[in-house]
């Protein structure tokens, strides 16, 4: 649960500062998604003021765009090459924004983040190299 607020920080001098009350709901974080590969799963959590958010769990497939063409294609993901947001999350294979996927079509990198969107968006970042 991710908490960002000064209760838990620690004084000047280096001493604990206690916290005055316990966390409010709307300061509550949620778990994160941890996109992995797998057979399409998806789950729903409602937010703040009724809203639904989607969280993808695993899915095997993006919709990769082509820059140059401007067209879009539903595709299958290979692997997972690089999450450069974590160094665990780049070892299990997690998709996050900007973590780069192989396709049928090329590396792509993705834009949409699957833990709030619950889809997978990417852009082609390197064509597919003629053997």
């Amino acid at each position: 649960m991710a908490f960002h607020s000064s209760i838990y920080k620690r004084k000047l001098t280096g001493g604990k500062k206690r916290a005055y009350r316990s966390k409010k709901k709307y300061e509550t974080g949620g778990y994160a998604a941890e996109t992995i590969l797998g057979e399409p799963k998806r789950k729903s959590t409602r937010g703040l003021g009724g809203n639904i958010k989607v969280k993808v769990l695993t899915d095997k497939f993006a919709s990769v765009t082509d820059p140059k063409t401007g067209k879009t294609q539903k595709t299958e993901i290979t692997r997972v090459v690089k999450n450069g947001a974590n160094v665990d999350y780049n070892r299990r294979g997690v998709i996050t924004k900007g973590a780069v996927i192989e396709t049928a079509l090329g590396h792509a990198k993705v834009t949409s983040r699957p833990g709030n969107d619950g889809v997978i968006n990417a852009v082609l970042i390197a064509g597919k190299e003629k053997a």
